[in-house]
């Protein structure tokens, strides 16, 4: 099969090979990727960013595709199956998984980080990790549901978002932010996208922040002086300062993401004065990826695509991730 690879750090070292289709055993799905989406994790992953495993690597952590063969004791899965893939690596028996909380194994990981993955034209993953779509969900979206779509989804519930809070997103044209927006507004939130993109009002933002500068000022005026119940903040630094003066009293500012720097400084005075909540979370577990699937229709949820990229633009597509002009979700589409 075709599959792209690197054996050290960076993105001038990626190449396109043909390689040993992988094998599968008894409890494993071998899946034909349609579609894999390009994600930050993959970028740190190729640029030396996180340690990587097994060397040869295929990098690439969230696909949608087709069953294409099954283990001898697969019984939830048959081959034909429309698929996604669950993105974390997990034993199932350390305390946090037997918690429902895979997403922070203790002997875990990223499928495409401590495995290889899916900037292939196959991909062989467990049982347990394959979720199968409905046959009205186009593969953009289905290769979104267990990284963009689950991340937020976790996000928010940990923040514990309820009706006629007023949720701010930001980074909200991006991956996740696109999601967050979505969600919020389905809850009955007051929905504040922070970005250049005003096309986030056909996604659910109630109202646009275009002026990084004037972000505090905006929710001032927006809220009537009560600022935020919830911020999400998946940037990192760059927006770290604005993001915790937009909390509110009693509200929740939640991070999932470092993109611009994950050092960052903080008003433990503010904190505890307005009884700010700082929520870390990451990822999702395979029960709200199945809550996804259940509860959303096809027609709840959109994605906006910028670009698709074919796989031997791999690298291209890795390095549109950092583009000024990216409006919506960088795919690969992966032809067999």
């Amino acid at each position: 099969m075709k599959a792209v690879i690197f054996e050290r750090p960076g993105l001038e070292f990626l190449k396109l090979i043909d390689v040993e289709e992988p094998k599968i055993t008894d409890h494993d799905v071998l899946i034909r990727v349609k579609v894999a989406g390009v994600n930050p994790i993959d970028y740190r992953a190729v640029s030396g960013g996180v340690e990587v495993k097994p060397l040869p690597h295929i990098p690439e952590a969230e696909l949608s595709g087709v069953v294409e063969r099954i283990g001898n004791h697969v019984t939830n899965i048959k081959v034909g199956d429309r698929a996604i893939v669950y993105s974390r690596v997990f034993d199932g028996t350390c305390d946090l998984c037997l918690n429902q909380s895979e997403m922070l194994c203790r002997n875990g990981g990223i499928i495409g980080v401590v495995t290889n993955g899916g900037f292939a034209e196959y991909i062989s993953v467990p049982e347990r990790n394959v979720f199968k779509i409905p046959d009205e969900m186009d593969w953009d979206l289905a290769a979104s549901l267990s990284i963009s779509i689950l991340t937020a989804f976790h996000a928010l519930k940990e923040a514990s978002l309820k009706v006629n809070d007023c949720l701010i997103v930001f980074g909200a044209s991006g991956n996740t932010g696109m999601m967050a927006l979505q969600f919020g507004k389905k809850i009955g939130a007051s929905v504040i996208g922070v970005s250049k993109q005003h096309w986030i009002t056909n996604f659910g933002a109630d109202y646009v922040i275009g002026d990084y500068d004037k972000v505090v000022e905006r929710v001032d005026e927006i809220t009537e002086g009560r600022m935020a119940d919830v911020v999400l903040n998946s940037l990192g630094v760059k927006t770290w300062d604005r993001s915790f003066a937009s909390v509110g009293v009693n509200g929740r500012l939640v991070t999932f993401g470092s993109l611009t720097g994950a050092d960052v400084k903080l008003n433990i005075q503010s904190l505890y004065y307005k009884q700010i909540k700082l929520i870390g979370s990451t990822g999702g577990n395979r029960k709200e990826l199945q809550e996804l699937l259940t509860a959303f229709s096809a027609k709840d949820l959109k994605v906006k695509v910028w670009k698709k990229f074919c796989i031997q633009d791999a690298r291209k597509a890795l390095e549109a991730l950092s583009d000024k002009e990216r409006e919506g979700r960088i795919l690969l589409e992966i032809k067999s």
